[in-house]
């Protein structure tokens, strides 16, 4: 049902390499998970650890921490979930919208969306 793969690039530690993986796209998700062996061989370390729901209403702990991703181009800091070595690479809801992406499954990609700015205290008059 709309399930489609996406580039995405994962940053070194240290910012001289990456690895591009084609990840699940899945809003389901909170964070973007991707196999610990690849985040520890890219030189990230976990910072903490917290709790995940699974689809089946059981929860698992998980080593997280901090990486640099880009999607198309664009590159951001996001946390990401330590999954196990042999893992299927995920993007999850919290990178989409910290990059300001919809996902378009019809035509299985990632459209780029406005941020939005609600507080009135930005709004300033024009007159």
């Amino acid at each position: 049902m709309g399930e489609f793969y996406y580039p995405i690039g994962v940053w070194s530690a240290d910012g001289e390499r990456m690895q591009t993986v084609d990840a699940l796209v899945d809003t389901g998700a909170s964070f973007s998970l991707f196999p610990g062996a690849m985040l520890r061989r890219l030189g990230h370390t976990p910072t903490g650890q917290r709790r995940f729901e699974l689809a089946d209403g059981s929860s698992i702990g998980r080593d997280i921490g901090q990486a640099t991703l880009q999607i198309d181009g664009d590159e951001a800091v996001q946390r990401v979930i330590f999954g196990d070595d042999d893992a299927e690479s995920l993007i999850g809801s919290n990178t989409l919208q910290g990059f300001l992406l919809l996902v378009d499954r019809a035509n299985k990609r990632l459209v780029p969306r406005n941020g939005r700015l609600k507080s009135p205290r930005l709004i300033r008059d024009s007159a």
